[in-house]
């Protein structure tokens, strides 16, 4: 399988770092549609839209993820659309019936990510009580079950801790099945990805750190006798030098917020510390890494287009099969990567096809 592209759709406001530094970024829906046209051209295949209800990390204005993928779909033209899903705000049957219907709008090119939570202010300011870590993921659990139960069966039933459905029917039936995606680093979200999720995303890490991450996940989905594909989380600053690349770097963190990435910071950990482990996603993650939220700058997808191409075809070599890339600058950023990058990434991933052959 070739390496998959996808890109952070910004549904939110402040880009994709936490930080003051201008950036070429807008949150809008013509904008987002602007962005989603430059990706398809590019030769992305997937666009995540992110769920965020509420203001954190000084993310003043967010657009709903299902509705804007909606619109989207309208606009576009190959582009896969994962919308995030936030369990516990949303009920999984109308759910499956926004998201089959955004399957027949774009003829079979939605998924789910399902985002088991993590920002606790959202939960209280809607009146919905927050669970503890491991329930969080139980319940989204059991979401997954309901929404393939919809999608694929006449007629639906589940009798769980967190929802009961009766005999209800789902029609018409998505076009193709939507993939579901997730992430998270605690074992409970390695065992539900393990046993009912189909992608598992990754937030930024070292090759040494994925490659754990993998086998590990790999291990715990083979006793299910089921396998998953793997995307990493990444931040892509790429330019004609590798000092250029890196000067970018040191400007976005010189001039981060420290109160929001602060603010960020005890929020993640808040809910990392409610596991059994005691950690979550950022358990590891230092001021500078949390300028990008997703620690896509311990990725390394910075520096020249021949550096960036063969760090993601490192990952490849350790069984990733996505990218997903957050930008400073989406007009030309978005752009660049697709004319310099994903087609050194594809003549190297020839190269390394004959290699394997011979």
């Amino acid at each position: 399988m070739s390496m998959q592209f996808a890109y952070w759709v910004p549904n939110v406001s402040g880009g994709l770092v936490i930080s003051s530094i201008p950036q070429k970024t807008g949150w809008s829906f013509e904008d987002n549609a602007r962005y989603a046209r430059i990706a398809e051209e590019a030769g992305f295949d997937y666009a995540l839209l992110q769920t965020r209800f509420m203001a954190s990390y000084g993310a003043e204005n967010q657009l709903e993820a299902i509705a804007l993928a909606s619109a989207l779909a309208v606009v576009t033209d190959r582009l896969k659309l994962i919308a995030a899903i936030l369990p516990g705000l949303w009920h999984p049957g109308p759910v499956a019936k926004a998201i089959t219907t955004i399957d027949h709008i774009s003829q079979g090119r939605v998924a789910v990510n399902i985002v088991s939570g993590w920002f606790k202010g959202e939960f209280h300011g809607f009146g919905e009580p927050w669970l503890d870590h491991n329930e969080r993921y139980r319940r989204s659990e059991e979401f997954i079950r309901v929404l393939k139960e919809l999608w694929t069966q006449d007629k639906a039933n589940h009798q769980g801790d967190f929802y009961r459905i009766h005999e209800a029917p789902h029609k018409p039936k998505p076009v193709a099945v939507p993939p579901v995606f997730q992430g998270g680093n605690s074992a409970a979200a390695r065992d539900m990805a393990a046993r009912v999720s189909d992608w598992y995303f990754m937030n930024g890490n070292t090759i040494d750190g994925f490659r754990s991450q993998i086998e590990d996940v790999t291990e715990r989905a083979a006793s299910y006798n089921r396998k998953l594909r793997f995307g990493v989380n990444a931040f892509a600053i790429v330019r004609d030098t590798e000092e250029e690349a890196v000067e970018v770097l040191r400007q976005i963190i010189r001039y981060a917020d420290p109160e929001a990435v602060e603010g960020f910071r005890s929020q993640v950990q808040f809910a990392g510390k409610a596991s059994p482990e005691q950690e979550g996603m950022w358990s590891n993650s230092n001021f500078d890494d949390l300028v990008q939220y997703n620690d896509g700058f311990k990725t390394g997808l910075i520096g020249t287009p021949e550096q960036v191409a063969d760090r993601i075809i490192a990952l490849k070599k350790i069984g990733v099969d996505l990218v997903l890339i957050g930008f400073l600058h989406y007009d030309e950023d978005i752009q660049a990567f697709g004319e310099k990058v994903i087609p050194l990434v594809k003549e190297k991933e020839a190269a390394l096809s004959r290699v394997t052959a011979t």
